[in-house]
């Protein structure tokens, strides 16, 4: 019954944040690569193209992803390096709490990286590579207690 509400919680939490993220992601699609990338530059962020293309892209696909519960590892990361970039680039000097505070960029960078590597098994990670991981583990085991 644990591991049932362990996994059911942890694919809340990635939906939960997914969709922040997804949200920022989506308004940065529609603003256009142009306008992100001036964005980006006006914050003083380095390689505000590169930069704006690796925002939208872990925004937009890595929430699909996160939600469906494929390469959490990765966007766990993604989700890290965008979340503290706004952090420090945007957020830092209005301090933890209040107008613009970072407390909300500092728990979904954290929680998504947190979420990134503890996904739960109700995620396309666990069905395609976590069966055989833990089949894998099982038969180390087993050769243990017969050696």
């Amino acid at each position: 019954m644990y591991e049932r509400v362990r996994d059911v919680t942890a694919l809340a939490g990635r939906v939960a944040v997914a969709v922040v993220f997804l949200a920022h992601g989506l308004d940065k699609w529609n603003a256009g690569l142009g306008a992100t990338t001036d964005m980006v530059e006006a914050m003083g962020i380095p390689l505000p193209t590169l930069s704006a293309i690796f925002l939208i892209a872990v925004e937009v696909i890595g929430s699909i992803a996160f939600i469906l519960g494929i390469a959490l590892p990765l966007v766990g990361i993604g989700y890290a390096v965008a979340g503290l970039g706004a952090l420090f680039f945007v957020h830092l000097d209005a301090g933890l709490t209040g107008a613009g505070g970072y407390e909300l960029v500092l728990v979904l960078a954290l929680a998504g990286l947190a979420l990134g590597f503890n996904g739960g098994r109700l995620s396309l990670d666990h069905l395609l590579f976590g069966r055989r991981k833990a089949a894998a583990r099982e038969q180390s085991v087993a050769e243990a207690v017969r050696a």
